[in-house]
């Protein structure tokens, strides 16, 4: 990996401390330590914002939303018809 972007942050004497204590049990550098720490919690924060939980009931509404054929509102007609006209 080449690093090409710098993060620089203020901590506290005891807050360095246990980085430090940290990284050392944990067998690296400081710097991989808070890094692979840091994108594992970024990953975590991500994928909590993207995933979506359903209820029961509305995955049983969501399930037969899917399984009713699919059946175009007039203005979704209207958009097709003209995207079709714009050769879309």
């Amino acid at each position: 990996m080449t690093a090409t972007a710098r993060l620089d942050l203020r901590l506290s004497a005891r807050d360095r401390e246990r980085l430090d204590r940290a990284a050392a049990l944990a067998g690296l550098p400081l710097a991989t330590f808070v890094r692979t720490a840091v994108l594992r919690e970024a990953n975590r924060t991500v994928a909590a914002e993207s995933a979506v939980t359903l209820s029961p009931e509305e995955s049983r509404r969501f399930l037969a939303a899917l399984a009713k054929p699919f059946a175009p509102n007039v203005a979704l007609r209207r958009a097709l018809e003209k995207g079709d006209a714009l050769g879309v």
